[in-house]
């Protein structure tokens, strides 16, 4: 594909789509056409017989439909066991070719039924491995004087010992891992393995089957080693890199959508970079891919990054800011390929632009409104059942466990007295919650509501990044992300982002977080361990009295 022939796919894909009007069985709708078109001439026992001829050609056709998917299925399921039994090294390419082919061609059904099967009747030996743990336990340790004598002796009463271990160790090996390291080794293997995650993982968001989480658990560890650093490539993307790899940027950005090829274009042009990962194996693909702007200073609003004209030449720029960061593989979910790029993009920038001096982000805080409007909820309903007097002990041990001020007393008055034009509640939650929840926004264009607003939900939005864990770590996922490789919190930007995604996610606010070169192994080491969240003084005035987890940095 060409640049033209990318414009042209971009436009098409802008285009407003109209809903078809057509019927989901196009054979009925046949049928309806013929049923009118007879009921000119014909009589009413004409247009039944007509119908019911019809409607039986449907259900035959169902049929077939029926056993065509059933013998396409089985057929899959066959080539998938050649390709795990197969010592024959000269057809295995062609066996491989076609369980990839047919895999793709299944129905979200059959791939599900086809993954379970892999995931049971590929699994472990258990029999094999009890047997072997017997035999293990069975076994007698030298002691005394035989461990006392000659080398020999003892390298023979141990033999027993390394021979059961050699056999305990290919035991545990599950029989799909032959098919997962003859694709890993295939043409276009690497992808077809990512996609084969990626449908395990949808199937697994709607019924968490052990057997089938075993298997995404195996495959996971497996496509950890085989995308190691040293196996990937940094690529710095721009615009005479392939349509083919552009489209790749377009189809996959995910946090600042690309509006159109002048867009696609600015971003890859003067005062910004985009670094990708790209593997062999997957030629013309980045895996993931981040996007950088040279600024001044770190920014405090998206619109600071998302320019139509550099604001600064790139000579006098002192920042690298990291504004977006895209996974291309649903398939490599989990996969923390993210934590290798940033440090090695940090290195390429220091390297060929000494004069940048401080790494930082403008990121989303996906999860804060989620959070914050279900608190809402739940203390709105504990302080309405407290307001009945219900006078049932239990009920009360229930209210003064659970019950918390989520807003201040001086935050409640100016909710209340403020918000009389807009909406109605009987308590500063309840307002908040209906001003939040307003589709049209209409808080946003009221300097009075931003400023009753701000000092509340900056203030809950830095205790749900510093204190709310899950796990011992952020609740957030994308705070979690940059903490476990090395950053810290520095700062909370209001109405940063003011979009219809921004607002839903997070009220509009953003938050910056820093990588400083000397401490980037420090902090990711102090999370990992024990979820020490490393993070400027202003931003902690927001959370007194400061958490154990956490460090303040000035």
């Amino acid at each position: 594909m060409n640049k033209k022939g990318l414009a042209i796919l971009m436009r098409t894909r802008m285009k407003p789509t109209n809903p078809s009007e057509r019927s989901l069985f196009p054979a009925a709708n046949e049928a309806n056409k013929l049923v009118s078109s007879s009921e000119i001439n014909q009589s009413n026992g004409s247009i039944a017989r007509l119908a019911r001829e019809e409607k039986n050609k449907i259900y035959s056709q169902k049929l077939n439909s029926s056993g065509n998917t059933y013998r396409e299925f089985e057929f899959v399921r066959e080539t998938m066991h050649s390709a795990i039994s197969m010592n024959k090294t000269e057809v295995l390419d062609d066996v491989l070719n076609n369980f990839s082919e047919g895999y793709s061609s299944l129905s979200h059904e059959n791939r599900q039924k086809l993954l379970l099967v892999l995931a049971k009747e590929y699994d472990l030996n258990r029999t094999q491995i009890r047997e072997l743990i017997k035999q293990y336990l069975g076994l007698e340790l030298p002691s005394g004087e035989k461990a006392q004598s000659s080398g020999t002796e003892e390298e023979g009463s141990l033999s027993a010992f390394y021979r059961t271990e050699r056999n305990l160790r290919h035991a545990l090996k599950p029989t799909y891992e032959v098919l997962f390291e003859r694709l890993n080794t295939h043409p276009g293997g690497l992808k077809f393995l990512s996609i084969l995650r990626a449908d395990i993982l949808c199937i697994l968001t709607e019924d968490n089957i052990a057997s089938l989480r075993a298997l995404d658990s195996y495959l996971k560890e497996k496509l950890i080693t085989w995308l190691s650093p040293a196996a990937l490539e940094l690529h710095h993307i721009t615009w005479d890199d392939s349509a083919s790899l552009l489209e790749k940027i377009v189809a996959y950005e995910a946090v600042h959508p690309i509006s159109s090829l002048t867009d696609l274009k600015r971003r890859l042009g003067v005062g910004r970079r985009c670094f990708g990962y790209l593997h062999p194996a997957i030629p013309g693909e980045p895996l993931i891919f981040i996007e950088v702007a040279l600024l001044k200073n770190v920014a405090q609003t998206i619109q600071e990054v998302l320019w139509n004209d550099p604001p600064i030449p790139e000579c006098e720029s002192t920042c690298a800011l990291f504004y977006s960061i895209s996974s291309t593989q649903p398939g490599l979910a989990g996969i923390n390929l993210g934590k290798f790029l940033i440090k090695r993009v940090i290195k390429l920038v220091k390297r060929d632009m000494p004069h940048i001096s401080t790494f930082a982000t403008l990121s989303p805080i996906p999860g804060f409104m989620q959070w914050l409007l279900s608190k809402l909820a739940s203390q709105s309903k504990l302080a309405e059942t407290e307001t009945r007097g219900m006078a049932h002990s239990s009920a009360e041990s229930f209210g003064s466990t659970f019950r918390e001020n989520i807003l201040e007393p001086e935050e409640e008055r100016a909710l209340l007295d403020s918000s009389v034009e807009f909406t109605a509640g009987a308590s500063g939650m309840e307002v908040m919650c209906n001003l939040l929840t307003d589709a049209d926004f209409e808080w946003i264009n009221s300097a009075r509501l931003l400023s009753v607003l701000k000092p509340p939900l900056m203030r809950l939005c830095a205790r749900y990044l510093l204190q709310e864990k899950k796990r011992g770590k952020a609740l957030d996922s994308v705070a979690n992300f940059h903490l476990q490789n090395g950053a810290m919190v520095e700062r909370l930007n209001w109405m940063a982002d003011r979009s219809e995604k921004g607002l839903l996610q997070s009220g509009g606010i953003m938050v910056n977080y820093v990588y400083r070169l000397d401490d980037i192994e420090e902090y990711a080491q102090s999370y990992f361990s024990s979820g020490h969240i490393h993070t400027s003084s202003d931003l902690c005035c927001y959370v007194e009295p400061l958490k154990e987890n956490e460090t303040t940095k000035d």
